[in-house]
């Protein structure tokens, strides 16, 4: 557990796409993402892809994506996420708009 904490922070910047805009997408995500230690945004895109930033330690939001793959599966059709380093700029998760 202690190595989770410890744990380098790194940003996942994430695209969904298929039936993932009118169906509380972004509102299941900010949901789940109480149970977790992320932080970050989630918001609709003008071509019906969902775009999501999340924050954390890497197993946590690992563990996060994978908790919105099952929760969403029959809605996302592609999931396509980069890596990038931590910026640390949000402290919670939320709908941007």
């Amino acid at each position: 557990m202690t190595e989770l904490t410890s744990e380098k922070p790194e940003r996942a910047h994430v695209f969904f796409s298929g039936g993932v805009q009118g169906v509380g997408f972004r509102y299941t995500c900010r949901q789940i993402a109480k149970g977790f230690s992320v932080t970050g945004w989630v918001r609709n895109l003008s071509d019906g892809r969902v775009e999501m930033v999340a924050e954390g330690g890497r197993a946590e939001v690992e563990a996060y994506l994978g908790e919105i793959g099952k929760e969403m599966k029959s809605f996302i059709r592609g999931c396509a996420v980069e890596w990038l380093m931590a910026t640390g700029e949000w402290r919670n998760f939320h709908i941007e708009h």
